[in-house]
């Protein structure tokens, strides 16, 4: 059936597959061969030939000469076109590739050795190849079987990835395959990456898999592979159907039960996994999903109720995984380098290690200098647990110097807020920048009318010569008219007021909480510099303070700067407030999570839509599993380090209720709804931006725009026929999922897109690739950047501002930098949050960038049109880069350059490892 055949290998150094006399022996009883992918290496796959890795550091295997490169090597191949026809049919091998792990235990190396005897006997894998033709006598599709077969040479260390082959001979009139049955009879799982069937006419037939093949010990079922070609349900070729119905009703589950960790179940559940009341009854939390507390869903995991609270699900605590379906969990290099290295780190070793430095003298900074030392000598941690956190290289940044075994030196990096310019923070103009070109400059918008005026009486704020009057604002204008700087689009507000002011009473009874309802409005100059000029902070009205609002300007005297500084801090712990649980958790973490589930619960892994959305879905349910577990549950970071406490979640979901709307989440949406920009058709997205030098509008409406070309080219090629769009039986009932599961609560709402015609699903699509990419990168990666110096954006403030009447304020004129201080977050509360945005604001090794096709997934469709499609898209993103960077040069964007500002790259599409302040990557991976 197969041949050994000498050829001239084209490349300068050798094959790294050399057949060993025991894989010699065996070659009658079947075929295996490995390849090894070290760095560097080039993978090369040509009809007729099997797969070969060519290495150039490969040292066992490099030539000794010129000569030596050009000899002749054996190489093992398939059987040429004229030799593979048999008696009953024609010879055909499929190429299963499985990815072992990286690191292996010595238990998990002898287990290796028994797979590789039990499949060499032919009893570890059975392929089935499905045609896409029907069998007349079986109403189904054709179908032959075949046992994996192979013995394997010694492995060497950086052998990880190995291949097996399986030999058929299919009927002449077989057809083409469209679908391999997969059944593991081993004892345990393991990941196929692709199997590739050789010998048909038409080429090298791929099945790209990336998945985990469960035992059949656990589950009976064989998986199913699809070929890596799409097809709209209504042209799925006949022979394959009954499976594509199949694996999507797997993937379902039957909503019952708790999940079991090989299973691939999507499914949705209510938020009630967050409180623990059986541990204590301070952690209960409400369920979020319902008519009070109305959420999008989770993925489900059946976990039982809680003893004290039976709608609430029992906590898997850390370090035990939550469940999320087998393929959507962390890969190796990821787990190794993040979830069980920083993550794990983070919350099972140094946020612990850090308490207990900290819990004896948990006091405020009492100067500067304090919160220097962080940067410039750091702090020992004394506790041997962080052994393992040192040990690991891909850490992080802050992680610097290792003194003994029970001693470690935490040292932070300095954050790029203050890395150019330590007293930037200190400035008007950069607190206003920070709204446009920030880590939350999603809350801006234009000022219609000017609120506070009203509210300046002079029996609520003071006698009439201490009280603002219109002609103070008009000063702070450069003597513009309010009306006159409204009607110019100069005045701009960012409004936290009605969001927070409901929860207000019940943050400031938390233990050293104090908080206000703010609302800052800021003058856009003739010079094209924005600035805040007055700041409005309101309590709830009670018996004695009817009207308890406070307003503040800045002033020239050194009271008025200092309490100015303090009011601007509260604004910023407002502002980091609900950019973590609003823009950031709900909008894009919590969204996606529902549109994720949808996908693989209403679109078959053919459907073309599936094939784009995959590559933004990685790891999403992952991390937001581990979010529930240690960030956003009760008692969690989110909890310790956040102004709302253990309210942080209520108010998530008020924001859900009063303000999401899918139709606003696309960026052009969004911005004209702010009054950020304005409809103009001539633009290339249809709007015009207010303020020009907007660096994350500007450069957000260029990726925008990359997305939609791409998508709606996409969308075109495959839904050309007239209702071909209302007929997608698959696409239409993820819609409906999507508005009628994954957010039941918002299910009756008007503003919901129809799905009816090719410009509604491009939209639709490129609102989610938008959010899972663009949105979360520019809201996400900035946080340790911006929010590294805490009194530059504290995330929680301990004090009110001290009034005259009262006590404080004597020892606040006495010492008004220790109030500021004291009023920021603790040693303890800082160093826990900065440690949180450092990993937060960190790109995984393994990281896949937006515009980019992993090499594990090249094969990913089998349409030469949409990877042209793709290409282009790619090639406009690296445009974009060079834009951006050259609009980073421009002197005269102010919000993006000049001495001391730092450039805006959170847009910028590539990004290295680590915290690097850009990179846009496919998904939302943390």
């Amino acid at each position: 059936m197969c041949a050994m055949k000498r050829v001239y290998s084209p490349f300068k150094s050798e094959l790294t597959f050399r057949l060993s006399p025991a894989t010699s022996r065996a070659w009658k009883d079947g075929f295996f061969w490995k390849t090894r992918v070290p760095s560097g290496s080039k993978v090369s796959c040509t009809p007729g030939s099997i797969r070969a890795v060519i290495s150039s550091d490969d040292k066992a295997l490099e030539p000794s000469s010129k000569e030596a490169s050009n000899k002749e090597v054996d190489e093992i191949v398939l059987p040429s076109s004229s030799d593979k026809l048999g008696k009953g049919g024609i010879d055909v091998r499929a190429v299963i590739t499985i990815r072992k792990k990286i690191k292996e235990k010595i238990n998990e190396k002898i287990e290796d050795q028994w797979e590789y005897f039990v499949n060499g006997i032919g009893k570890g894998i059975l392929i089935q190849l499905v045609s896409e033709e029907i069998d007349p006598e079986t109403n189904s599709g054709k179908s032959v079987q075949a046992s994996v077969r192979g013995w394997i040479p010694k492995p060497s260390n950086n052998e990880h990835i190995i291949e097996y082959a399986a030999d058929f001979t299919v009927p002449f009139d077989f057809g083409n395959p469209g679908a391999v049955l997969v059944t593991n009879l081993h004892g345990k799982e393991f990941y196929l990456m692709e199997i590739v069937v050789h010998g048909f006419d038409a080429g090298p037939i791929f099945f790209p898999a990336n998945t985990w093949i469960h035992s059949s010990k656990d589950n009976p079922d064989s998986r199913i592979i699809f070929r890596n070609q799409a097809h709209l349900p209504s042209r799925t070729p006949p022979g394959i159907k009954d499976l594509r119905r199949e694996d999507l009703l797997s993937l379902r589950g039957n909503g019952k039960g708790e999940r079991k960790p090989h299973d691939r179940i999507y499914d949705y559940a209510l938020y009630n996994d967050l409180g623990n009341p059986d541990k204590d009854d301070e952690l209960a939390r409400p369920v979020l999903g319902g008519e009070k507390w109305p959420y999008p869903r989770r993925c489900r995991t059946g976990r039982p109720p809680t003893k004290k609270d039976p709608k609430c699900e029992t906590r898997i605590e850390k370090p035990h995984p939550v469940y999320v379906p087998r393929d959507e969990t962390f890969e190796e290099i990821k787990r190794n380098t993040f979830s069980t290295g920083r993550l794990k780190a983070l919350l099972h070793n140094l946020i612990p290690a850090i308490a207990a430095t900290l819990s004896s003298s948990d006091i405020p900074f009492t100067c500067f200098s304090d919160i220097d030392k962080l940067y410039n000598d750091g702090f020992i941690l004394k506790t041997e647990e962080l052994s393992e956190i040192v040990q690991n290289p891909f850490l992080g940044n802050f992680m610097k110097r290792v003194l003994s075994v029970s001693e470690r030196l935490l040292i932070y990096d300095i954050p790029a807020v203050i890395k150019r310019d330590r007293f930037a923070w200190l400035r008007d103009s950069e607190f206003a920048r920070q709204t446009l070109a920030g880590v939350n400059p999603v809350n801006i918008e234009i000022l219609k009318e000017f609120p506070i005026l009203s509210k300046l009486d002079p029996a609520v704020y003071g006698p009439p010569e201490s009280a603002i009057t219109e002609e103070l604002i008009e000063h702070e204008l450069n003597g513009m008219s309010v009306e006159k700087a409204i009607e110019e689009k100069r005045l701009f507000i960012l409004d936290y007021h009605d969001m927070l002011l409901p929860f207000i009473e019940k943050m400031n009874s938390l233990p050293g909480r104090k908080a206000y309802a703010s609302r800052t409005v800021f003058f856009y100059d003739q010079a094209g510099i924005l600035r805040p000029i007055v700041i409005e902070l309101s309590l709830p009205p009670s018996p004695s303070s009817p009207c308890n609002k406070h307003v503040y300007i800045h002033g020239p005297d050194a009271t008025t700067h200092w309490i100015w500084k303090l009011a601007k801090a509260h604004v910023c712990s407002n502002d980091a407030g609900v950019h973590q649980l609003v823009n950031h958790w709900l909008r894009t973490h919590a969204c996606m999570e529902t549109y994720l589930i949808a996908t693989h619960r209403q679109l078959s892994a053919m459907h073309p839509i599936y094939k784009l959305l995959h590559p933004h879905t990685r790891y999403t349910l992952e991390i937001n599993a581990l979010a529930r577990q240690s960030l956003i549950n009760g008692g969690g970071i989110i909890e310790a380090c956040f102004s709302p406490g253990k309210y942080a979640m209520e108010i998530s979901s008020a924001a859900y209720k009063n303000m999401w709307r899918f139709d606003m989440e696309a960026l052009p949406a969004d911005l004209v709804r702010r009054g950020m920009a304005v409809e103009d058709p001539s633009m290339p997205c249809g709007v015009r931006l207010v303020i020009e030098d907007y660096p994350y509008a500007s450069d957000g409406l260029l990726i925008w725009s990359a997305i939609k070309e791409y998508v709606e080219s996409y969308v075109d090629h495959f839904y050309s026929e007239p209702n071909s769009v209302t007929s997608d039986i698959e696409l239409q009932a993820w819609w409906n999922e999507i508005k009628n599961k994954g957010h039941f609560d918002k299910r009756s709402e008007p503003w919901w897109p129809k799905l009816d015609t090719k410009e509604d699903v491009s939209g639709i699509l490129t609102t989610m690739i938008w959010i899972a990419s663009g949105q979360h990168a520019a809201i996400n990666f900035g946080q340790y950047p911006f929010g590294g110096y805490v009194p530059s954006r504290p995330t929680l403030m301990r004090k009110l501002i001290p009034l005259e009447n009262e006590h404080d304020h004597e020892k606040f004129i006495r010492n008004p930098q220790h109030t500021f201080l004291s009023s920021l977050p603790t040693q303890l509360q800082a160093t826990k949050i900065m440690a949180a945005q450092d990993t937060l604001s960190t790109h995984s090794p393994d990281e896949e960038y937006l515009g980019q096709v992993s090499h594990l997934h090249s094969h990913w469709i089998n349409d030469h049109k949409i990877v042209e499609l793709f290409n282009r898209f790619s090639a406009r993103l690296e445009e974009i880069e060079g834009i951006i960077n050259l609009r980073n040069k421009d002197a005269r964007l102010k919000n993006r350059s000049g001495a001391g500002v730092p450039p805006y790259e959170l847009l910028v599409p590539t990004s290295g490892p680590g915290v690097t302040g850009r990179g846009i990557p496919n998904s939302i991976s943390i």
